[in-house]
């Protein structure tokens, strides 16, 4: 049996095929990975897919991203903190790669790591030692297995003195790039119909197929934003779909436009904590009531960050906040409470904005 990472890295072009065996090779030996490619590639599952096919698959996979933490946070998250060690620190916590001990930790948007923490992760690539915030003491050791995953050139940050040379050649033992999904046009309707029997499952939707010329549209796009895009087209579909087949009507106008293929996109935007909560609720299926509240309660987000998060929910839910529940997994019987929730917060957003 396929070990789950593997189905959205489907496809038979010759890119897949010779990243399929990058990856089968990888996965065999203990050495660290880098990642690049574009965002929305398929960096995080390619770092899965490593990690399940290697020894260490019966041990933890723990995923943070280095872009939607400010320094301070991702040092606390990445090593833990003793209990008043900052303001908010009400307990000890233990740190992700404590958590990850004999398992794999991945480290996403590494380019965006501050010096002073690429100098902190460093140290604990030579030594293996934690040392908690706040604390005056090495606290222990962790054997993890770290893979890196960029969107950037980090050559070009070490000659701006971005990134630490030594660093960098610490992470990349072995590099795996990702094609773009433009790369390798014929595996879009290989995860079109991936895609359309995850989501028809999921929402249980009217929507069950995809007529012939409706994924010749979708095969001709260029795909800027990748396989993340075309998730995102396919599940939007689903939800708003009013037809059990989609047709090309039902698509989206910059869809049908049709792009030029090949053109490569600008510099993409920061990733943000919102664009990072947003996808563990709809792509890791996280529940809105276990990723978000918390965090908003703890104060370790803010009230705009879970609007903007509203926000995006109620973009791909064409202002439906009852389709924005189940985008955010809840159970039916949550909606009430999660309206209560916004307005009392004021994250509420009007919904005749979105439709």
């Amino acid at each position: 049996m396929k070990p789950q990472a593997d189905v959205e890295l489907i496809g038979d072009s010759a890119p897949m095929l010779e990243l399929r065996q990058e990856i089968d090779h990888t996965a065999r030996s203990n050495a660290k990975v880098l990642i690049t490619g574009e965002s929305g590639s398929g960096k995080e599952l390619v770092a899965h897919l490593v990690h399940q096919l290697s020894p260490r698959a019966h041990r933890p996979f723990l995923a943070v991203n280095c872009a939607a933490l400010p320094e301070t946070l991702l040092e606390s998250e990445l090593f833990g903190h003793v209990k008043g060690s900052f303001t908010g620190a009400y307990r000890d916590k233990l740190g992700r790669l404590e958590q990850a001990d004999q398992g794999t930790m991945f480290l996403d948007e590494i380019g965006e790591m501050t010096l002073r923490m690429q100098g902190l992760l460093l140290r604990f690539l030579e030594t293996g030692e934690l040392q908690k915030v706040g604390a005056d003491r090495i606290v222990g050791r962790a054997n993890v297995r770290v893979i890196t995953a960029t969107n950037r050139n980090l050559r070009e940050l070490l000659v701006q003195g971005q990134f630490r040379e030594d660093l960098y050649y610490r992470l990349n033992v072995i590099h795996i790039h990702v094609p773009a999904l433009r790369e390798r046009a014929e595996d879009v309707p290989a995860l079109v119909k991936h895609f359309l029997a995850r989501f028809t499952a999921s929402y249980q939707n009217i929507v069950r197929d995809i007529s012939p010329e409706a994924l010749a549209e979708l095969s001709g796009y260029s795909w800027p934003g990748n396989v993340r895009e075309l998730q995102n087209v396919v599940e939007r579909l689903v939800v708003t779909g009013r037809a059990e087949v989609i047709g090309v009507a039902h698509l989206q106008a910059e869809v049908r436009s049709r792009p030029g293929v090949g053109v490569v996109p600008s510099r993409e935007r920061r990733r943000t904590v919102a664009d990072d909560l947003f996808e563990r609720l709809t792509h890791d299926r996280e529940s809105f009531w276990s990723t978000v509240y918390p965090l908003y309660m703890r104060r370790e987000i803010t009230r705009g960050q879970v609007r903007e998060v509203v926000r995006k929910g109620l973009t791909e839910a064409r202002g439906n906040y009852k389709i924005v529940a189940r985008l955010f997994n809840m159970e039916p019987q949550d909606y009430k409470r999660f309206l209560n929730f916004l307005r009392k917060h004021e994250c509420q957003l009007p919904f005749k904005d979105y439709r």
